[in-house]
């Protein structure tokens, strides 16, 4: 890879794993079930990326194999605890 495209990755990473730091807080601080679960998606979402961006560096695609199915039990995770809030679970 270019010295370019390192430092592009290394820059996004620095900002994606900022962001995951800041959900993780609103995580821990969310008054409500509703916050909680809203920065518990965004928290797995971030990791999915940042799985993907640490296949792309490692040059591994067996890590997206599995980042697609963290994020299936994921959404499956999210509608549940949605379910459970709405109380028609």
């Amino acid at each position: 890879m270019s010295n370019t495209v390192e430092i592009i990755l290394f820059v996004a990473g620095i900002i994606m794993f900022l962001a995951l730091l800041l959900a993780f807080i609103r995580f821990i601080v969310g008054p409500t079930l509703v916050d909680r679960t809203i920065a518990f998606d965004v928290l797995t979402v971030g990791s999915l990326g940042l799985m993907a961006l640490f296949s792309f560096v490692a040059e591994r695609l067996i890590y997206l194999d599995v980042s697609i199915i963290y994020g299936l039990l994921s959404f499956i995770a999210v509608v549940v605890v949605g379910k459970y809030i709405e109380k028609s679970l």
